[in-house]
C-alpha cells in the first residue's frame, strides 16, 4: 500500500481534478459555491507545493506509479525541474482565479468556463509531474482538449476561428508528438525521464533513428511553444478572454511546450547524448531566429493582445535557448526564464484585460493618457514591459544576463549578438506604448472629460499588482538561494556538473 508520501503528487493532480467536476455540476446561479470552490483548489494547490518544496529540499523522493498498460505505468513524480515548473503553475493559477472571477463577474457560461479553467489545470500539473513520456503525452493532449472551450469561449466567429486555429495546429503537433513517443517506445521499450541507459545503449547502434525521435518529438512540442513556423495559431488565439490569453502564454500552453523541450534535452537524452548527435546548435539557431521574428512582428501590432503574442512567440524561446547553452549558468537562463516570463507576460495580460474591460483600450494608438487614469495599471504594466526588455534590476534582466554569461562560458558569442537585438527590439515596440500611456495627453471626445474611477474592482486589480510587483522582487532577491534563481542554479549544477 503506498504511503502518504507517495500520494502527494497525486493529490496535486486531484486539487485541480475535483474542483474540476463539482464546477460542471454547479448550476449556472452558484456564483458564491463556484467561487467557493475555485478559490479553494486554488490555495490547497500552493499549500501542497510548499509541502512538496521542504520535502525535496530535505531529500525525500514523492513517486505515484500504477499501472497503465502492460509495461507501461502512469508515474507522477516530484524531481527539482518538474518541481519548478509546478511552484509556477500553483501560484500563477491562484492569481489568474482570483482575476477570472472578477473578469468573468458578469458573464455569462461562467460553470463551463471555470470547469475547462480546472481541467487545465490538472492537465498542467500533470504535465509537469510526468515521470515519464507516455504519461506526458496523455495529460499534454488532454490540455489540448481543455483549452479549446476556453479560447472559443465568447462564441462569436472570431472566437471560434481562433479556437479552430489553435485547435488545428495543436492536434498535428501532438499527433507528430505521438509518433515519435511510439517509435522511441518500440527502440527501447518504457522509456522514463532521469533514466539515460536505455538511449544511450541505442546511440551506438541507431543514432540515426535517434535523431528521427528527437525531431519528431521536439517538433510535436514546438506547436505549442510556437516556435517559427509553428506559431500561426497564438496571435489568432487573442481573441480569448484576457484570463484565457494570460492562462495561454504564461502559465498553460506555450509553457508546456517549451518545459516538454527542457524535458526531452535534459531529463530523456541527456545533454551528453545530445550534443553527440549535434543537436544543440540546429536548436539554438531556431530559438534564435524566433527570438527575433516574434520581435519584429511585433512592433507592428496595433493590438495591444496581439503585440504581446508576438512578443511571447519570442520571449519563450528564451527558455530553449538557454537549455541548449552547455554551461551552468546558461541552463540556469533558461529554466528560470520559465518563471520570469511567466510573472511578466501574465502581468502584461491582467493590464491588457483591465485596460479593456475598465478603459475600452483594446489598442496602442488608444493608450494616449491611460497611466493617468488607470496609474496602478500602467504601473504594473510599465514593470513588467521593462522586465520583458531587460532593465536591471527585473527578473528579465536576471534572464539575460545570465544566458549571456553562460554563453560566453559555452563559447557560444554569438547568442549575446541575439541577445542585445532582442533588447533593443523589445525596447522598440513597449517604450513607445509607456510614453504614450504616460506623456501623451488623454483623447477626449469634445470637452467631456476624461473617465475616472477605473481601477475599483479588487478582484482585478490586486492579482495584477502582486505580479506586477513580484517582477521587481524576483530581480532583487535573485542572489537568495530560496529565489528562482538559486533553485534554477542549483538545478543547473546538478545536471552539468554531477
Amino acid at each position: 500500500m503506498a504511503d502518504a508520501s507517495s500520494l502527494l503528487p497525486l493529490l496535486l493532480v486531484l486539487t485541480a481534478l475535483v474542483p474540476t467536476v463539482v464546477i460542471f455540476l454547479l448550476p449556472e446561479p452558484r456564483e458564491g459555491a463556484r467561487r467557493l470552490v475555485n478559490m479553494t483548489g486554488a490555495v490547497v494547490k500552493v499549500v501542497l507545493v510548499v509541502v512538496l518544496l521542504v520535502g525535496v529540499a530535505r531529500g525525500a523522493d514523492h513517486e505515484w506509479r500504477h499501472a497503465l498498460l502492460p509495461g507501461i505505468d502512469l508515474v507522477l513524480r516530484v524531481d527539482p525541474i518538474p518541481l519548478l515548473f509546478v511552484a509556477l503553475s500553483s501560484v500563477l493559477w491562484l492569481t489568474t482565479t482570483v482575476y477570472a472571477i472578477g473578469y468573468l463577474e458578469a458573464g455569462e457560461r461562467r460553470s463551463r468556463f471555470f470547469g475547462f479553467f480546472s481541467l487545465c489545470v490538472t492537465a498542467t500539473i500533470g504535465i509537469a509531474l510526468a515521470g515519464n513520456l507516455v504519461t506526458f503525452l496523455l495529460f499534454y493532449e488532454l490540455l489540448t482538449i481543455a483549452t479549446y472551450p476556453l479560447v472559443a469561449h465568447q462564441g462569436t466567429g472570431r472566437a471560434l476561428r481562433g479556437a479552430r486555429a489553435y485547435l488545428a495546429y495543436s492536434v498535428v503537433g501532438g499527433a507528430v508528438l505521438l509518433v515519435g513517443v511510439a517509435l522511441l517506445h518500440v527502440l527501447a521499450g518504457p522509456v522514463e525521464f532521469l533514466d539515460y541507459a536505455p538511449l544511450t545503449g541505442l546511440a551506438h547502434t541507431h543514432p540515426y533513428l535517434l535523431t528521427a525521435v528527437f525531431v519528431l518529438l521536439v517538433g510535436g512540442l514546438a506547436v505549442k511553444t510556437a516556435i517559427v513556423p509553428l506559431h500561426g495559431w497564438l496571435p489568432r488565439a487573442m481573441v480569448a478572454p484576457a484570463p484565457v490569453s494570460a492562462l495561454l502564454h504564461a502559465v498553460a500552453v506555450v509553457k508546456a511546450g517549451a518545459y516538454g523541450i527542457v524535458r526531452v534535452v535534459h531529463d530523456l537524452y541527456g545533454v551528453a547524448l545530445v550534443q553527440r548527435l549535434d543537436l544543440l546548435t540546429p536548436l539554438a539557431v531556431v530559438a534564435a531566429v524566433t527570438i527575433l521574428y516574434g520581435s519584429v512582428r511585433a512592433l507592428s501590432q496595433d493590438d495591444l493582445k496581439r503585440r504581446l503574442a508576438f512578443s511571447t512567440v519570442s520571449q519563450v524561446s528564451y527558455v530553449v535557448l538557454g537549455v541548449t547553452l552547455v554551461s551552468v549558468a546558461g541552463l540556469a537562463g533558461g529554466l528560470v526564464h520559465l518563471v520570469h516570463q511567466g510573472i511578466q507576460k501574465v502581468t502584461l495580460f491582467y493590464c491588457a484585460g483591465l485596460l479593456a474591460k475598465s478603459a475600452g483600450v483594446t489598442k496602442v494608438s488608444q493608450m494616449s493618457g491611460v497611466g493617468r487614469r488607470m496609474p496602478w495599471t500602467m504601473a504594473a504594466f510599465t514593470v513588467a514591459a521593462l522586465g520583458m526588455i531587460g532593465v536591471p534590476p527585473t527578473a528579465g534582466f536576471v534572464t539575460k544576463w545570465y544566458i549571456g554569461t553562460g554563453s560566453l562560458e559555452a563559447g557560444q558569442g554569438w547568442v549575446v549578438l541575439v541577445l542585445l537585438a532582442s533588447g533593443a527590439l523589445n525596447a522598440a515596440y513597449f517604450l513607445p506604448v509607456l510614453a504614450r500611456a504616460w506623456f501623451r495627453s488623454p483623447e477626449r471626445d469634445g470637452d467631456a472629460p476624461a473617465p475616472t474611477g477605473l481601477e475599483r474592482d479588487p478582484w482585478l486589480l490586486l492579482p495584477t499588482v502582486a505580479t506586477g510587483a513580484s517582477v521587481l522582487l524576483v530581480g532583487v532577491l535573485a542572489g537568495s538561494p530560496f529565489s528562482p534563481l538559486g533553485w534554477a542554479t542549483s538545478i543547473s549544477e546538478g545536471v552539468l556538473q554531477p
